[in-house]
């Protein structure tokens, strides 16, 4: 059975909403209701279900006497989108924190490419943008980016050919030497995007990336996110927007920090006989739709 996903994309003209779905790497061609725009959709290409990134048995993480992250269990493998979806609170940045090596767990076992954490020979395979912009609003773009790609130690023509791809990646060639200070909300998330794939990582942790974004961003940040995986780099990304999930290859439902559903979109709404994953995740929850 081919695996189906369902995706919304916004016009670039007219801006309505056009749903589509396809298979996974098909590419599917899409006509505006409205405007009559014609373009194109690429899904993510399918997984290697051999390869393991990321394995997690019964990790937990406990504050003092309050639980954030409770016996989870969790599998990823490469050139998968997965999210990780839940309302705040229900322990998304702690899971990420501790894959990243920023939290150390309190109980339970984390491998990424089968190495066991903490392990710094993963770190500079791992890139993580934080839900907070982190980068150095005093200095240029350029400055931002040189100085992050020196952190990973990268070589200065391997650096100066990865700021020129990222600034082509981001839509940022033209701002190269300016202030960050002096870019827009959404120029400044493209460039942290930028930094936190400079150093080619494999897999890339995205901590809440379109919060406070507008739906036009939120689109285009989706964009970047399929390219890529169509690249080879596997995505976990977290959100507290349940109409997001239509974008990932597989979601997480997590609630009081417990994982209460795991699968493909569509199947999880399926499983409940509805075309929310909102209403999926409060039937779950045990509320009433």
């Amino acid at each position: 059975m081919p695996n189906i996903l369902e995706k919304q994309v916004r016009c670039p003209t007219c801006k309505t909403v056009i749903s589509c779905s396809g298979s996974l790497g098909e590419i599917v061609r899409i006509t505006c209701p409205s405007c009559g725009f014609l373009g194109k959709v690429t899904f993510p290409q399918a997984h290697d279900s051999s390869i393991k990134v990321i394995e997690i048995q019964h990790l937990t993480k406990t504050f003092g006497k309050f639980t954030a992250v409770q016996d989870l269990d969790l599998t990823v493998y490469v050139g998968e989108i997965y999210g990780l979806l839940g309302p705040n609170g229900s322990g998304k940045t702690t899971i990420i924190k501790m894959l990243s090596g920023l939290l150390k767990p309190t109980a339970g076992l984390a491998k990424i490419f089968g190495n066991t954490l903490p392990c710094k020979s993963v770190m500079n395979t791992i890139g993580y943008m934080p839900q907070e912009t982190a980068i150095y609003l005093d200095n240029t773009v350029h400055e931002n980016l040189s100085f992050f790609g020196r952190v990973y130690g990268m070589s200065k023509e391997h650096l100066e050919r990865r700021e020129q791809e990222m600034l082509q990646f981001v839509d940022l060639s033209g701002w190269r030497d300016a202030l960050v200070s002096t870019l827009s909300g959404g120029m400044k998330h493209r460039l942290s995007l930028a930094c936190t794939l400079i150093h080619e990582p494999t897999l890339v942790f995205l901590d809440e990336p379109t919060v406070g974004v507008d739906p036009e961003l939120r689109a285009t940040f989706w964009g970047y996110f399929e390219n890529m995986v169509q690249k080879g780099i596997t995505v976990i990304i977290t959100t507290h927007y349940m109409d997001e999930a239509s974008h990932c290859t597989r979601v997480g439902l997590l609630r009081q920090g417990k994982l209460i559903a795991e699968g493909r979109p569509q199947d999880l709404k399926k499983s409940m006989r509805t075309t929310s994953l909102e209403d999926v995740f409060l039937a779950l929850a045990g509320r009433k739709i």
